[in-house]
């Protein structure tokens, strides 16, 4: 059972809020939950573990046990890694409120295969939807297109892109910039876009447990490349609070967007923070 740092008061936070389009929050390392006007919720890349110390080591509370969630629509997943797809963290979200998980194939492997939801978390066989890039969702007041991406680290990676009359939402992922970028951001007025930044660090090997320098994330001109191609209105750096030796300063990026026509903004969040979509 997962032990939450801060207890239920996030989870009572989003249940009770009430926006007045599309409110945002940001759940540290790259999860988030995304929240309509008419109460649709979406959970999106939530990761509540530990990590693999002393591999990979957690630097940020965990805010909330999945137990204490008792309202969402569906979760949505990116790709496979464990702090993508995490059944403590994630199965008893599904558990609890009938909602599905939308992941690419591989994601749902795990969930099915490696980690065992059904079993161990009583969680129906019929909640696990496997998406790919092209498909639309209709889920409550938003349409959720899954697009491409391009995670070299991942097998059959997306992108979410969140429609909503109030904005739109783009989940990357840990993706790093594609040619596909521009082809999203023609198709999209992206309001707000998610990207993953982070440093390059020396991280024990998986196998051998020997560090090795390890580049998961964007780096600052990676990042902004990425998000100049999709067009943000709005760019939201995540996941660099997460692991010890990866972590870096997200205002740096100030001095890296500003003479960019995109993003017009950059938007600064710790976990817990919210931020707002309004027409």
């Amino acid at each position: 059972m997962i032990q939450s740092d801060w207890g239920d008061w996030l989870v009572r936070d989003v249940e009770d809020a009430t926006p007045d389009g599309v409110a945002v929050w940001y759940l540290g390392c790259n999860g988030f939950v995304v929240k309509g006007a008419d109460g649709t919720t979406l959970y999106i890349d939530p990761y509540l573990g530990l990590g693999d110390p002393p591999r990979t080591v957690r630097m940020i509370p965990v805010p909330f046990d999945p137990a204490d969630v008792s309202e969402a629509d569906a979760v949505l997943a990116t790709h496979e890694h464990t702090d993508h797809v995490h059944g403590p963290s994630q199965a008893p979200i599904l558990a609890n409120t009938d909602a599905n998980f939308y992941a690419p194939d591989d994601s749902l492997a795990v969930a099915r295969e490696e980690e065992a939801w059904a079993d161990e978390w009583a969680v129906d066989e019929d909640q696990l939807v496997a998406v790919e890039a092209g498909e639309t969702l209709d889920i409550g007041e938003f349409t959720v297109h899954i697009e491409d991406a391009h995670d070299p680290d991942a097998t059959h990676p997306v992108s979410y892109v969140l429609e909503h009359e109030a904005g739109t939402v783009f989940h990357g992922g840990d993706t790093k910039p594609t040619d596909e970028f521009e082809r999203i951001g023609d198709e999209y007025d992206i309001d707000l876009g998610i990207l993953a930044f982070g440093t390059v660090g020396r991280i024990p090997d998986k196998e051998t447990r020997e560090p090795k320098r390890t580049r998961w994330y964007n780096d600052e001109n990676q990042i902004v490349e990425a998000a100049a191609a999709l067009e943000l209105e709005r760019l939201l750096p995540s996941h660099w609070d997460m692991w010890r030796g990866l972590t870096s300063d997200p205002k740096v990026l100030h001095h890296h967007t500003k003479s960019f026509e995109h993003p017009r903004r950059l938007e600064i969040v710790e976990i817990g923070d919210r931020v707002d979509l309004t027409k």
